[in-house]
């Protein structure tokens, strides 16, 4: 949830959400008010492959930039990169298998607060966080079924 859409939601008269001028919905949000202000700072589309070097090329002469981060976790067979806002996932069929079915990945101010939102508000932790090259990262299905990877970079 970006905290621009917070800062906007009130109720008018008769109990219905509304966020700037317009509806949005009745008690899209209960208790609204107590909604913690968090930032979404990112968002990645993923791209999943098993040639990770013609996959970056592609990319990066797709947005006309360069590749920005490369890593390794060999722990679990996976090598990542990250062109313009597009995170490509390389390794085999069978060390992709588990992530392919997530949609995104956020980038977020706060892991910690957006644990407590998503558990307050009807969202499953498939992952709860843990320590991953980047900073800490964790797994979440949505209320809606989809899944996401929520990550907190730590300055180094």
């Amino acid at each position: 949830m970006s905290s621009v859409l917070v800062h906007k939601y009130r109720r008018n008269g008769s109990g219905q959400g509304i966020y700037g001028n317009g509806r949005f919905g009745r008690d899209l949000f209960r208790g609204a008010s107590n909604i913690p202000l968090m930032k979404i700072l990112r968002t990645l589309a993923r791209v999943c492959t098993t040639s990770l070097d013609e996959t970056v090329l592609f990319y990066e002469n797709l947005t006309g930039t360069i590749t920005v981060s490369r890593f390794g976790m060999p722990t679990i067979g996976l090598e990542l990169a990250v062109v313009q806002d597009i995170l490509i996932i390389g390794g085999t069929e069978d060390t992709l298998r588990p992530f392919r079915p997530t949609s995104a990945t956020l980038l977020v101010d706060s892991l910690d607060e957006y644990h407590r939102f998503l558990t307050a508000h009807g969202a499953a932790i498939i992952r709860p966080p843990q320590v991953v090259p980047t900073g800490r990262n964790m797994i979440v299905r949505h209320p809606d079924g989809s899944i996401v990877e929520y990550v907190e970079h730590t300055t180094r």
